[in-house]
């Protein structure tokens, strides 16, 4: 598989940030260990998109890689040409083979002398290399109830050990979790990278979130319009008693405090419905009122047109 990671992810060099967060979202879902257990093949593509994702994902890393400080691995590039830069400059003199400054057969010994010298302060001293991992991004899906109310979710990480997440209560969408020592591999004795999971919130039928609260249209009929009524509303944590007023329109908005998320409300718009079917007591009804009302609701929009 190529190394280039625009190319594993299918964008273009110029793709912007968004459309570089689309394409992995999309390759995440198609290619996750979850789907296609026992696939080696499948789960190697699935590291390559998860890493090709953290380096260009992140606008700092894309950035360096660009301009080719970075290599696709997100390492440092030409460890042997700055260190010599490094000895020009701050020594006043080159590292050669046969010079006093030591034989260096490869960018690493050079490295690890430069390296030692700098943290020991001494020659002779070498001082191993510790950096810690990267961190790799994920992806799930949640339900809009388990964000809403807080979950715990199995699955499976790059390197294809499973784990269990923990989905605070109230996750947005698009939020993003860090789970410390879940990343990458340390180098030398450095740590683990940590593994940045961003949720994705799915619509509900019912419920809409708007910040904490929570917005649900209610269907009332005629009669419980014209005369109240108490009746069940759905909540996240189910269904209240709620008691509609007398004399209520379509479009009423009641609030029933802290039904909401992390102490938001929820708030209930009330929508008037009548049967597929009018029956004849139902028609005999409104045109006995329609011959005795003066009423007419369209007054108010005659005088402001």
């Amino acid at each position: 598989m190529t190394d280039d990671p625009y190319k594993v992810l299918g964008v273009n060099k110029t793709a912007s940030q968004d459309e570089i967060k689309k394409a992995y979202r999309k390759l995440a879902k198609k290619l996750h260990p979850d789907l296609h257990p026992g696939d080696a093949g499948k789960q190697a593509e699935f590291q390559a998109v998860t890493a090709a994702n953290d380096l260009v994902g992140d606008p700092e890393k894309r950035r360096r890689f660009d301009a080719g400080e970075i290599d696709a691995s997100g390492q440092e590039r030409q460890e042997r040409q700055y260190y010599h830069q490094y000895a020009d400059q701050g020594a006043g003199r080159r590292y050669d083979p046969g010079s006093d400054g030591g034989n260096f057969d490869d960018a690493s010994d050079l490295f690890s002398e430069l390296f030692g010298r700098r943290q020991g302060g001494g020659a002779g001293h070498h001082q191993e290399f510790h950096a810690r991992g990267q961190d790799i991004r994920y992806h799930i899906d949640v339900d809009f109830l388990d964000a809403a109310r807080g979950s715990k979710r199995s699955v499976t990480m790059p390197d294809g050990k499973g784990i269990e997440i923990t989905i605070p209560r109230g996750v947005k969408d698009g939020q993003s979790l860090r789970l410390r020592g879940k990343g990458g591999a340390g180098y030398g004795k450095g740590p683990a990278g940590d593994a940045l999971v961003t949720v994705s919130v799915r619509a509900h039928p019912v419920f809409v979130r708007d910040g904490n609260d929570i917005e649900v249209e209610l269907p009332i009929t005629f009669d419980e319009a014209v005369l109240g009524a108490k009746i069940e509303v759905p909540t996240i944590e189910g269904a209240v008693a709620m008691t509609i007023p007398k004399g209520v329109s379509s479009g009423h908005r009641m609030r029933l405090k802290g039904k909401g998320i992390a102490g938001g409300d929820q708030f209930v718009r009330l929508r008037i419905v009548l049967p597929e079917k009018i029956d004849k007591q139902m028609e005999e009804l409104a045109a006995g009122w329609r011959e005795h009302a003066s009423f007419d609701p369209r007054t108010e929009l005659r005088r402001n047109t």
